[in-house]
């Protein structure tokens, strides 16, 4: 296999990972005014994932990072072409991760509520930006022979693109009620569970209608893995239904893991297509650094990615334990989120 081929497929990973852990994370900033019904219940969503928020989104960095390092072209394609929606997702994490710090500062129900609103709004842009921006690169957007993207911002709104950020909005949503069936008790945990059905009936049929589209527009293995995808959508909300969280958050965990090599399937040994000439098409190979770069990538990947891996992995564990309403102290300025 040549290193272009093992930085895609490191890529997609990395991409995989980032939507597994972020989803999860996004689905719970969305929920927050609609599962907390009180300050304290708002509290205890938001230390669910207080302490790991900001590691998952170390996968986005690194994503981005390799795509730069190991894809030049692709990166600066990509990014002067999508320059505006992703400023929009940028801007919703800065104001994400603000809220999060800020909310408790102040022992104020009006300063908490913006924040939380703030969170909400925050969470739901990306985690539908996101569908977006991927329904596009696997379409193809305008390209020229020089790989500049002649198209617009609303040239990114086409229909293909819209249902695949509806299907991430509604999978990510899914996935975070999920979650908190794991991390939460009592009332809280069981209108998560009841609010995981119905959002899984609805990311069963935005994803499903998006993979069906994606498969017949590629064919091939898409096929299957977007089989694969819907049947784990079905088991998540049927496990979810017969309070086995352990079992449905893998199976939602899972449905993310398809989707996504579904989108990388389909697009390889594309990295960027262009609706304008195939033959302007960004590819594994003409847009790739040289061999020397990406040797010493992948040297510097096999050193540094165990640790990674394996410190995430500590920090999961560690904060393990459900989180109940008498895990949150009393007093409205504490700080919201719990390290």
């Amino acid at each position: 296999m040549a290193l272009t081929d093992i930085w895609f497929l490191l890529i997609a990973v990395l991409w995989t990972g980032y939507f597994v852990l972020e989803g999860f994370d996004f689905g719970v900033g969305m929920l927050l005014r609609v599962l907390g019904r009180d300050d304290t219940d708002r509290r205890v969503l938001i230390n669910t994932i207080g302490p790991v928020w900001d590691g998952n989104e170390v996968w986005l960095l690194v994503a981005g990072g390799a795509t730069f390092a190991a894809f030049p072209l692709w990166y600066s394609s990509l990014f002067s072409g999508f320059y505006l929606a992703l400023l929009l997702v940028l801007v919703a994490l800065i104001l994400r991760g603000v809220a999060f710090e800020f909310r408790g500062k102040i022992d104020s129900p009006r300063w908490r509520n913006t924040w939380d609103w703030i969170i909400v709004f925050a969470s739901a842009g990306p985690a539908l930006l996101w569908g977006v921006a991927f329904g596009n690169i696997v379409h193809g957007v305008p390209l020229d022979a020089k790989h500049h993207f002649t198209g617009t911002f609303f040239t990114l709104l086409n229909p293909y693109a819209l249902l695949g950020g509806l299907a991430t909005l509604t999978l990510f949503a899914f996935h975070g009620a999920v979650f908190l069936t794991l991390k939460t008790t009592d009332a809280l945990r069981d209108r998560a569970r009841s609010l995981s059905r119905a959002l899984g009936g609805a990311a069963i049929v935005f994803g499903g209608v998006f993979l069906a589209y994606t498969a017949v527009e590629h064919g091939g293995w898409a096929w299957l893995t977007s089989l694969i995808a819907a049947a784990l959508l079905v088991a998540g909300v049927l496990f979810a239904a017969g309070d086995r969280d352990r079992y449905a958050f893998a199976s939602t965990a899972g449905a993310i893991i398809a989707v996504t090599v579904t989108l990388f399937w389909s697009l390889y040994p594309n990295v960027l297509p262009s609706t304008t000439d195939p033959a302007f098409s960004l590819t594994t190979t003409n847009a790739s650094s040289t061999h020397y770069t990406l040797q010493i990538m992948t040297w510097v990947a096999v050193a540094f990615t165990p640790i990674v891996l394996a410190y995430q992995t500590w920090t999961y564990w560690v904060f393990r334990k459900r989180i109940s309403r008498t895990s949150i102290p009393a007093g409205g300025g504490l700080p919201a989120v719990r390290r």
